[in-house]
């Protein structure tokens, strides 16, 4: 008979293997931190009065490959459509999270404001910003990177 600790991890093991989708605790945590990350980023947006467009708006290249995901569209007070990217770090060593957003990353945020653009009747002004957060440490870098 299998008793205490060990009855708990054969339980999580036996449920693993007949539930390969389900999230193990890590990937929860990581999904929660970025869904805080995204809403401390979005009040900050919000007090310096700029209003939510949409949340986590995604594209896919085809039926199974993801392209990319903006975190925040949001709208400026003049009309200038801003497309958000997120990014959070438990600390700024190793770059930080602002140096996270690579080249590849850029990309995808391109192509899926392209394609978000494309269901507007007008194109208007456009900019992509980074809310970095290392920490308690919190950075709106506007203008971080441009389309081309």
């Amino acid at each position: 008979m299998i008793a205490g600790k060990d009855m708990i991890e054969a339980t999580m093991a036996l449920f693993s293997r007949s539930n390969p989708h389900h999230a193990t605790p890590r990937q929860a945590t990581g999904k929660n931190s970025g869904k805080s990350a995204e809403d401390r980023a979005w009040k900050h947006l919000q007090r310096a009065g700029l209003s939510l467009v949409t949340r986590n708006y995604r594209v896919a290249r085809g039926p199974s490959a993801r392209a990319g995901e903006i975190d925040l569209i949001c709208r400026e007070r003049d009309g200038t459509l801003v497309f958000v990217e997120v990014r959070s770090r438990a600390s700024a060593s190793h770059g930080g999270a602002a140096a996270s957003v690579g080249v590849a990353k850029q990309a995808r945020l391109v192509f899926a404001a392209q394609r978000f653009i494309a269901t507007l009747p007008v194109a208007p002004p456009c900019r992509f910003d980074v809310v970095a957060i290392d920490g308690e440490q919190l950075q709106w870098l506007k203008a971080a990177f441009d389309a081309s």
